[in-house]
């Protein structure tokens, strides 16, 4: 098996909130460089040593950076593109972070795009889904077919956690629904939700990049601006984009973290309709009952908590 080793670059205040960041996406096997642990280490360890190389100091000066592994495989980048979508996320809020950057060993940018497509192939998930990439050809079967070039936005199908999303939506979308994706990304739930009957749906993410993408996966659908509307926001952060977003959905879907779903359990009785469903996903599995406490606690009842390498979903239904 081949690893991706990559690294993010940080600064000392940004390196506690990035660790954060990458368990919430379930990534823990980190390694930390930090200029000021390896000054402190050589202050209280100068029994030890009299000399210091130059080229090791000088290759310490100002480094924060955190290093993790993904496997080269289709759920190691589907990983990978999970994290930078929550990196921008994390740099647009946060610039005292800086630099906030992400490279990647053994890869070069100009290669990502290529590398990641071999591993990304059709995949029939539920009972009535199969996702294609643009750049495949694949027999339907009789089953919905979702066209999507999800360049790297988070959101293939390949990740538990979207497949998750896919098959509750199946379960629950009617025709003429209206629908709200939550940190839409590829724009593939929102998109899916159209094409298993949902009338319209709105999509929104922190990230602008998601907007192009989402429209062109849209496109690739057939799906026109006349029923398909996304928008880039931040819903917790600034509530005029609440208000842009509107209320009364029949359905809202939330593929995120943990963190951002607790922040945002609160809010969905303005965004869904009473009696409506609210979806979420992205959760790790160590913090599944807290996250289910908060939905309950905000007026939502459970109707299933499902599972699957390591990732949970709940769906939930809000009070009439």
């Amino acid at each position: 098996m081949k690893w991706l080793a990559l690294h993010i670059d940080t600064n000392p205040a940004g390196l506690e909130p990035v660790q954060t960041m990458l368990s919430g996406l379930g990534i823990d096997g980190l390694v930390i460089e930090d200029e000021e642990d390896f000054r402190r280490f050589l202050e209280q360890n100068q029994q030890y040593w009299d000399y210091v190389d130059e080229e090791l100091d000088r290759s310490m000066t100002g480094k924060c950076r955190i290093t993790f592994y993904a496997e080269e495989s289709g759920a190691g980048f589907a990983q990978v593109a999970a994290v930078r979508i929550a990196l921008a996320e994390l740099k647009k809020k946060h610039e005292e972070y800086a630099p906030l950057l992400m490279t990647i060993d053994g890869i070069e940018d100009a290669d990502w795009e290529n590398n990641w497509k071999a591993f990304y192939k059709p995949m029939e998930i539920g009972e009535r889904l199969i996702v294609i990439p643009e750049w495949e050809e694949a027999e339907t079967h009789g089953r919905a077919a979702l066209r999507l070039n999800p360049g790297l936005a988070f959101g293939t199908g390949g990740h538990a956690t979207t497949r998750l999303c896919l098959t509750a939506l199946e379960k629950y979308v009617r025709p003429g629904m209206k629908m709200l994706d939550l940190g839409c990304g590829s724009g593939i739930l929102s998109i899916a939700a159209l094409l298993l009957g949902a009338d319209s749906a709105m999509a929104c993410d922190v990230d602008d990049k998601a907007v192009d993408i989402a429209y062109e996966n849209a496109a690739l659908n057939h799906v026109g601006k006349d029923r398909y509307t996304v928008l880039a926001g931040d819903i917790l952060g600034n509530s005029g984009f609440q208000k842009e977003l509107g209320g009364g959905y029949d359905i809202a879907a939330a593929n995120i973290v943990a963190d951002v779903i607790i922040a945002l359990a609160p809010n969905v009785q303005y965004l869904v309709k009473k009696g409506g469903i609210f979806l979420c996903s992205g959760i790790i599995d160590e913090r599944a009952e807290e996250v289910r406490g908060v939905l309950e606690a905000s007026g939502l009842t459970i109707l299933e908590a499902n599972a699957s390498e390591g990732w949970y979903s709940f769906v939930c239904r809000l009070a009439e």
